[in-house]
C-alpha cells in the first residue's frame, strides 16, 4: 500500500511504442491528471533507437508540473515489450534499440541456429529485434567493446524503475513476452541464457508490485516528489491490461481479453497452451503472478492507421453496410512485423473506399475479422473483454459480437487497461469490481457471408 496518510496518490508512467503517458491516480482509482506525448525513435548511428534521454526529460518536466505532487506515494512504470537496456554503473552502454531496426536482420540465420526451440520458450522466431535475445546477440557481435562493459541487462519497464530508484531488477511479464529469454513451463530463464553466458548479467527477479526502493534523492529534489515516494518494479503494458481480469482471483478465469494499441494482443486466459502455433505468431505470455497464458496477436493499431489515410475517426453503420454490399475486402497484412498472416502482403480487393468514412468502415471490418480469426485459433469459449483504444470504436465490439454469437462481448469502461492494471498493482485494494458494458451484436445483412468470402480469399492448402 502507499505510504503514510497524505501520500496516497499513484503516479503511473506508460511508455508505449507510439505514445508516452503520465497519469496521476487517486487512492480510489480516479485519474486526476494526465500528460501525453508522441514517442519517437532516432534514425541515426549506431542503429534505430529510442530517445530515452528525451523521454526522461519529458517525464521529469511533467512530473514537476503535477498538482499536489508531494502527495504521490508510489510510482509504477509500464512499457511496451521487445525492448532491452544494457547498462553499467553509469548508465546505458549502448542505445536502447527500436525493435523495428531492419539492420539487425544481418544476423537472422545465425540467431535462428542459436535460439532454443519453440517448444521450450513458446516464443516464435520473429522479424527485426522482436526477440530481445536477438538484440543481445547483435550487441555481442557488432559492439563487443561496449557489451563487455555491461554489468546488467534490464527489461524496459525495469530500466525506468532503475533510473528512478537506483535498484536493478527483472520482472517476469517482460521476460515472458516473446523475448526468447524465458522458459514459461519451467518458470525460469531459457537455456540460451546459460549457453551465452548472460546469467551473471541478469539482476534478481522481482514481482511487478514489489517496491524496489525510494525515489533517488536528487530526483525528489528536482521534481518536488516526496523523498519517501516508493518506486515499484513495473510491468509489461499488455500484461498490465490483464491485471484487472485476474486481480483477487484464486484461479485464473476462463476469459478472452483483447488488449488493443499499436499491437492487439488476444489473450485466451485459461486456454490450453497446446493451441499455440508459432507459424501463426501465437505465443505464451506470462501474467503478473508468473502464470503462462496463450496469446494470438496482430499489429492492429498500426494496420488501422494505414487503412485510414484520410484520417476519419468514425463512420456510420451505413458506411459499414456499403463496404459489405460492395464486397470490398481488406486482406492481411498491412504491417511488417506480425499476425497470423505475417508472411502475406496486405491488399484491398474490390472497389476501393471512396471516402475517409468508407476507409474507417473497411478498417473496422478488417480488425474485427482478424480478431475473430485470432479468437478461433485460441479455441476457447468464455466471455470476450475489449481493452484499450479499440473501445472507442463503436462498431468494432458490435461486429465482434455478431461474428461470435455464442460468446458475450464486453467493453471495459476503463479505456486504458495499462493504467488500471498499474493502479491495482500499486494500490492493492482489498476489493475490486471490473467495470464493463456488454455490447449487443449489430444486425448487418450479409456480414457472415462477407466473413466467409474473406476467409475464402485467404485459404491455402493445409490452413
Amino acid at each position: 500500500m502507499p505510504g503514510e496518510r497524505g501520500a496516497d496518490r499513484i503516479l503511473a508512467i506508460d511508455i508505449g511504442k507510439t505514445n508516452l503517458k503520465l497519469s496521476l491516480i487517486a487512492a480510489d482509482g480516479e485519474v486526476l491528471a494526465e500528460a501525453r506525448q508522441a514517442n519517437v525513435s532516432v534514425d541515426a548511428a549506431p542503429y534505430l533507437h529510442f530517445d530515452v534521454d528525451g523521454i526522461w526529460q519529458w517525464l521529469l518536466t511533467r512530473i514537476a508540473a503535477l498538482p499536489e505532487r508531494e502527495r504521490i506515494g508510489s510510482i509504477i512504470t509500464t512499457t511496451h515489450g521487445a525492448c532491452i537496456a544494457v547498462i553499467d554503473e553509469a548508465g546505458l552502454v549502448l542505445p536502447v534499440m527500436d525493435y523495428e531496426y531492419p539492420g539487425i536482420g544481418e544476423i537472422d540465420a545465425e540467431y535462428a541456429a542459436l535460439r532454443d526451440d519453440y517448444a521450450v520458450t513458446l516464443s516464435p522466431l520473429l522479424p527485426g529485434g522482436m526477440n530481445v535475445a536477438k538484440q543481445l546477440v547483435y550487441f555481442e557481435r557488432r559492439f563487443p567493446a561496449e557489451f563487455v562493459r555491461a554489468t546488467a541487462v534490464l527489461t524496459y519497464a525495469q530500466y525506468w524503475s532503475w533510473r528512478l530508484s537506483g535498484v536493478a531488477a527483472l520482472e517476469v511479464t517482460s521476460l515472458g513476452c516473446h523475448s526468447d529469454l524465458w522458459d514459461p513451463n519451467a518458470n525460469d530463464f531459457a537455456p540460451l541464457v546459460q549457453r551465452r553466458g548472460w546469467r551473471p548479467l541478469m539482476p534478481p527477479l522481482r514481482a511487478a508490485s514489489v517496491t524496489l526502493g525510494p525515489l533517488r534523492p536528487e530526483l525528489a529534489q528536482r521534481t518536488g516528489l516526496s523523498p519517501q515516494c516508493r518506486v515499484l518494479c513495473g510491468i509489461h503494458d499488455n500484461n498490465a491490461s490483464m491485471v484487472k481480469h485476474l486481480y483477487g482471483a484464486a484461479e485464473a478465469p476462463v476469459v478472452n481479453v483483447i488488449s488493443s494499441g499499436t499491437w492487439v494482443i488476444v489473450a485466451g486466459i485459461g486456454a490450453p497452451l497446446a493451441v499455440l502455433d508459432a507459424a501463426r505468431d501465437m505465443q505464451a505470455n506470462v501474467d503478473a503472478w508468473g502464470r503462462p497464458f496463450a496469446c494470438a496477436r496482430f499489429m492492429g493499431g498500426r494496420e488501422f492507421a494505414r487503412l485510414t489515410p484520410g484520417g476519419a475517426t468514425d463512420c456510420a453503420w451505413a458506411d459499414v453496410e456499403a463496404v459489405i454490399a460492395a464486397g470490398t475486402l481488406a486482406l492481411p497484412t498491412f504491417a511488417e512485423m506480425g499476425g497470423p498472416y505475417r508472411q502475406r502482403a496486405g491488399e484491398i480487393r474490390g472497389p476501393r473506399p471512396h471516402s475517409p468514412h468508407a476507409e474507417y468502415a473497411l478498417a473496422t471490418l478488417y480488425t474485427a475479422l482478424i480478431s475473430d480469426d485470432c479468437l478461433s485459433r485460441l479455441q476457447q469459449r468464455g466471455d470476450i473483454i475489449i481493452e484499450g483504444p479499440f473501445t472507442a470504436n463503436r462498431h468494432y465490439a458490435a461486429l465482434l459480437a455478431a461474428l461470435r454469437p455464442q460468446q458475450a462481448v464486453w467493453v471495459s469502461e476503463d479505456r486504458s487497461g495499462t493504467t488500471g492494471g498499474a493502479y491495482l498493482l500499486a494500490a492493492q485494494p482489498a476489493a475490486y469490481r471490473l467495470k464493463r458494458q456488454r455490447i449487443a451484436a449489430c444486425a448487418l445483412q450479409g456480414l457472415v457471408g462477407y466473413r466467409d468470402a474473406w476467409r475464402g480469399a485467404l485459404a491455402r492448402p493445409g490452413e
